[in-house]
């Protein structure tokens, strides 16, 4: 596991790759690392679970030998219980799941990445209300509320998903974080921090910005 700081009393920042310039991916990566990112995430998606197909194993196994950043590994596609260990395998620290593929299996998938010495995500979409993984909270050491539909980056921040914070943030304790990804900058970032959030991804803000070092302190 890289250098990850299991109280979650601090802001983590998690740049999102998804917004950064492929041809240049190992420049962008070391720029949001020298600028004081805490981790790096990574969104993996199939073209089934959401509608586009971005990177897999070979790519994350390449970003592990150039950074020190923690990979924080968002999977986004169906049968996540087949590619626990190939990612582990390459280097990632975290990898958080969707509930809504794991479904009454999410225990036992979080149990195994756990396995791997990884720190076990679970992910939940805009139309999943929090009260579905109640039971599940506390063998996750990460619950991602998606603040956009999963997919694509630059999208707008669905305020009411924000609203699912505190209800999670009361079942989890002083160990686990509550992240948050869809829309973030220094606005949106305000209101998910307010409600519990102590784990912001963001994409566009970061990237796209013209001060990098700025925009992630902005946000923390």
């Amino acid at each position: 596991m890289g250098n990850i700081n299991k109280s979650a009393n601090k802001i983590i920042i998690s740049p999102s790759i998804l917004s950064a310039d492929f041809t240049n991916l190992e420049r962008d990566i070391k720029t949001v690392e020298s600028a004081g990112a805490d981790w790096l995430h990574i969104d993996v998606m199939d073209g089934h679970f959401v509608p586009n197909i971005t990177i897999g194993v070979p790519v994350v196994k390449s970003i592990k030998k150039i950074t020190n950043l923690p990979l924080d590994v968002h999977l986004m596609i169906e049968n996540p219980e087949k590619y626990i260990e190939p990612f582990a395998k390459a280097g990632a620290d975290i990898l958080t799941v969707h509930y809504e593929v794991t479904g009454e299996n999410t225990k036992n998938i979080l149990n195994e990445i756990k396995k791997y010495n990884m720190l076990a995500g679970l992910s939940i979409k805009p139309k999943t209300k929090p009260e579905e993984i109640k039971d599940f909270i506390k063998y996750a050491d990460l619950i991602l509320v998606m603040t956009v539909e999963p997919g694509f980056g630059g999208q707008d921040f669905i305020r009411e998903c924000a609203d699912k914070l505190p209800y999670i943030k009361e079942l989890q304790n002083d160990t686990q974080y509550l992240q948050v990804d869809g829309g973030i900058n220094a606005a949106t970032s305000e209101i998910c921090k307010k409600m519990g959030a102590n784990s912001l991804v963001a994409g566009n803000y970061i990237f796209k910005s013209l001060d990098i070092d700025s925009a992630i302190n902005r946000l923390r």
